[in-house]
């Protein structure tokens, strides 16, 4: 069969949920979020622009960002009739696909001479490949991170002959009555050069679709990117993405490359971008990267904004990235209790958060932290220490936003494994594992729990604190950002319901 009669659809489907909008593609901890915040999936767009280029007939199909109905989505999906369906999927909807999965194929039986081949991809699908083809009719498992490369291998091994990659998991086509799981081997990553990838076809994936509705973002439209796969730490154990990036595999994007995807974007009117590499490369290719900003002039074009380790950096470098203009910065606090720290192999120290904290905000950088309460060995003196060094850097005007959320043990993890060995799980349903509550036991209560991070985002809105805010107005676009943010924390506190 020609390549240009191959249909392949990247579908995220509808997940209709009373608490709130799935926040699954390129977002590595799951959630039901009442914020509106949408996110290109990286990876998969990658996927879908390298399938293009080869001349299949690529549909990409984000029904979550597009937030249709399920019967109409369905009702698309079937009359488009792709050959081949890949499905994202994240822990605590994997239960939900498997049923779609299992819809689908029996959708599919009803239209003559059609054959349909449904693919799994995603963190949890890669720490439990047999799962989802025990549960469901799904044809085929793709384990590891780098789904672009392997849906290509996919499609050129089904329509083409050619020899699957280590990763993948299938039922045996001899017939017998149980048709056995087998698979390619463990999925390994470091032969897959990012360079030979094109640049994302942001028209294929339907850019505008995502490039307002992020509050992360001052200047709009934005779009994401990632530079690298993943985190070079990579060693986080609460972390899914080390499921399907291992730390001792980070690779990353030629500087060239990533000029050559920001001018393209910067082509399309595109004001900020966020690079979601799990952290940013530095030494030399920061260097390099900051001074080819400056160099084109895509620094007065684009806003950055990444993802950044306390400790990685120092002054210096934090003043070349506020010339290359990097505005958001990101950094994962976790906690301010140097045993945590240590447990969940974060290789920071306490004291790292301030300095660090100093440095970015003196380069003219606006951090946001991630902060988690409900580790098993804290009790609630330890996470209201937490809490109150996050309020203290608020109060100290060090860091400009923040997300607070309940720790999650997701399978594949160290810390799911450590779990299983220390009893701590309360449940293994994996619809419990949506951060709405926790699942893992603890000297806090369920409920304590859910109101320190409510309480933590009433904690850092001080009078001082809005003031600052207000004060640093200086146009339209700061007007927006404020206002946008104001919303985003109203509707955060919908996701963790206070007693």
């Amino acid at each position: 069969m020609k390549n240009n009669k191959i249909k392949i659809a990247i579908s995220y489907p509808p997940l209709i949920n009373s608490k709130g909008n799935a926040f699954l593609g390129q977002n590595r901890q799951f959630q039901w979020t009442n914020t509106g915040n949408v996110i290109l999936p990286v990876i998969p767009a990658y996927g879908a622009t390298a399938l293009k280029k080869l001349g299949y007939k690529v549909f990409w199909d984000d029904a979550i960002a597009e937030k249709i109905q399920y019967d109409i989505w369905l009702k698309r999906i079937t009359k488009y009739k792709p050959n081949i369906i890949f499905i994202e999927s994240k822990t605590p909807v994997i239960k939900r696909h498997w049923e779609i999965i299992n819809q689908l194929k029996i959708q599919s039986l009803k239209i003559k001479n059609y054959k349909l081949k449904i693919v799994l991809m995603g963190d949890h699908v890669t720490a439990l490949p047999e799962e989802s083809l025990n549960n469901s009719k799904v044809d085929y498992v793709i384990t590891g991170g780098d789904y672009d490369f392997m849906m290509l291998n996919l499609v050129n091994h089904i329509y083409h002959k050619k020899k699957l990659e280590p990763g993948f998991y299938y039922r045996a086509t001899a017939p017998s009555r149980h048709r056995a799981i087998v698979n390619s081997g463990k999925f390994a990553l470091k032969h897959h050069n990012l360079d030979s990838l094109p640049i994302i076809d942001r028209k294929l994936t339907n850019w505008k679709l995502y490039g307002y509705n992020n509050t992360n973002f001052k200047y709009k439209p934005a779009a994401y990117i990632m530079t690298g796969r993943d985190c070079w730490w990579g060693k986080c154990t609460f972390c899914s993405w080390t499921t399907t990036h291992p730390g001792n595999t980070f690779r990353n994007f030629s500087v060239d490359h990533t000029i050559k995807e920001l001018k393209y974007l910067a082509s399309l009117g595109i004001r900020e971008v966020f690079d979601d590499t799990g952290t940013l490369p530095i030494g030399p290719w920061l260097k390099d990267f900051c001074e080819q900003l400056i160099k084109t002039g895509l620094n007065k074009k684009i806003a950055l904004g990444c993802n950044m380790r306390f400790g990685a950096l120092n002054q210096k470098q934090y003043n070349m990235m506020g010339k290359a203009r990097f505005r958001f910065i990101l950094y994962g606090l976790e906690s301010s209790n140097q045993n945590t720290l240590d447990h969940i192999l974060k290789n920071t120290k306490v004291e790292d958060s301030r300095k660090t904290l100093i440095m970015a905000k003196k380069a003219g950088l606006q951090p946001h932290l991630t902060i988690m309460v409900g580790y098993p060995w804290e009790t609630k003196q330890d996470a209201i220490t937490t809490l109150d060094e996050a309020r203290s850097l608020f109060k100290d005007g060090l860091a400009d936003s923040m997300q607070a959320t309940i720790v999650v043990p997701y399978p594949g993890t160290p810390l799911f494994a450590e779990c299983q060995k220390n009893n701590w799980l309360k449940s293994t349903d994996w619809n419990d594992y949506d951060m709405r509550a926790p699942v893992m036991k603890s000297p806090i209560s369920n409920q304590e729990q859910l109101n320190l991070v409510h309480g933590l985002f009433h904690g850092v809105l001080t009078p001082k604190f809005l003031w600052r805010k207000i004060a640093s107005i200086r146009n339209v676009d700061d007007v927006s950002y404020l206002f946008n943010y104001a919303i985003k924390y109203l509707k955060k506190l919908q996701d963790f319901p206070k007693s």
